[in-house]
């Protein structure tokens, strides 16, 4: 295959582990400046253009996006989705692990286990929050911190007030977060590759640091995870919408706990500690899967006129408890059901013998009209748009 590395950083370990490794199987590969692209959407079909000309075909390409650049690297990404060229990581899923507050919504409204945290702006909802969060000592959080930068331990409540209202001052947006002492310092590094953990190591902080980063001196050995660190670790990685991502999870007293998705892992630390050739793994992985590049389901399928994709929820005492889809009627309503998830288990293509539970969530295909007739609570009469009064409001 013909890969393209995006990266700024061509003589970085993790790049040229990745461009060697491609070599080393037989591919052709090229590092690519991401700032050097440009965007073509003069044409009839999506294009990219790099260092002024016209960009050659490529098979797949591999993001290495900094967080300096999310937003021009993600728009790259997402113009080479348009063009079908395989990704590993979307440009969405780089987007939402970049964003600490919404990837912490997004795992949590999947029920990942993570530390207890709150998001605040205003002065008076800063001690509320910390009680909510388990009181002191508090973690707290910049929203656009990396590699432990802007990540403070606040030992009292009244400090943690001082801290935040400071950081609010300047305009920073903070997350308040649990700590977790049972940690003592300690965290783990999962590295998922598409749906398995290919390798794995324990950081831990010098000294009184509780901070385990290794650019803050932490020191890594290989680890062998548990199965449950294992599914937390894959089901995350995938939640967010990443085939290659680091995961960073505390050892909790009730399991492991999720604090970060990294959508552009380091490779330096995880292959010095496990020996293991992760950035073969990687290349391996893109090439048995370039065949298939990620696409926008709900944007492909909602093109039709009163076609599109909703989520119907299957509630406790509906009458459809207990029978089997095909009994249910939904097939009979131009309706395909594409999953049903329960709880962390997700059924693809659930079978018409597929007996319905309460809580159950089924992913639908088909016309939004009888979808909204299979949640009877939220039906309401389609609006119309009225004409503008004669006289225009008075301002006050």
């Amino acid at each position: 295959m013909k890969l393209g590395i995006l990266s700024r950083a061509p003589k970085s370990y993790s790049t040229q582990r990745l461009r060697a490794a491609a070599v080393d199987r037989g591919h052709h590969v090229k590092v690519l400046n991401t700032l050097r692209f440009a965007i073509d959407l003069s044409q009839d079909e999506p294009d990219l253009q790099f260092r002024g000309r016209p960009l050659s075909t490529y098979d797949a390409v591999l993001p290495r996006i900094g967080n300096s650049i999310t937003y021009f690297g993600t728009a790259v990404v997402r113009q080479f989705e348009q063009m079908d060229v395989f990704t590993p990581n979307t440009a969405n899923g780089i987007s939402t692990a970049r964003d600490k507050l919404r990837a912490t919504q997004v795992l949590s409204r999947h029920g990942i286990g993570m530390p207890a945290t709150a998001f605040v702006r205003n002065r008076a909802d800063v001690r509320p929050a910390i009680e909510h969060v388990g009181g002191a000592p508090v973690v707290i959080k910049l929203l656009e911190g990396t590699q432990g930068i802007g990540v403070i331990l606040a030992p009292q409540v009244k400090v943690a007030e001082a801290i935040i209202e400071t950081l609010h001052s300047t305009n920073q947006n903070v997350l308040i977060q649990q700590f977790i002492a049972e940690s003592r310092g300690r965290d783990i590094r999962a590295l998922v590759v598409g749906d398995r953990v290919v390798a794995a190591m324990r950081r831990t902080a010098e000294g009184d640091e509780f901070r385990s980063n290794v650019h803050r001196g932490g020191s890594v050995e290989a680890v062998d995870l548990s199965p449950e660190y294992v599914r937390t670790a894959v089901r995350s990685a995938q939640i967010m919408g990443l085939r290659v991502a680091g995961v960073d999870m505390l050892e909790g007293n009730d399991g492991p706990l999720v604090m970060e998705v990294n959508s552009s892992p380091g490779l330096q630390g995880i292959e010095t500690a496990t020996k293991l050739d992760v950035a073969g793994a990687i290349i391996d992985y893109i090439s048995h899967e370039v065949a298939f590049p990620d696409i926008d389901v709900r944007q492909r399928l909602a093109v039709s006129t009163g076609y599109g994709v909703a989520e119907l929820v299957v509630h406790a005492g509906a009458d459809v408890v207990g029978s089997t889809l095909g009994e249910s009627g939904i097939l009979d309503k131009d309706i395909t059901v594409l999953t049903l998830n329960r709880g962390a288990t997700v059924i693809p293509n659930p079978r018409m013998r597929q007996v319905l539970e309460a809580g159950d969530r089924l992913l639908c295909f088909g016309k939004m009209e009888e979808m909204r007739s299979m949640t009877p609570s939220r039906r309401r009469r389609r609006a119309t748009v009225r004409k503008l009064p004669k006289q225009p409001p008075r301002t006050p």
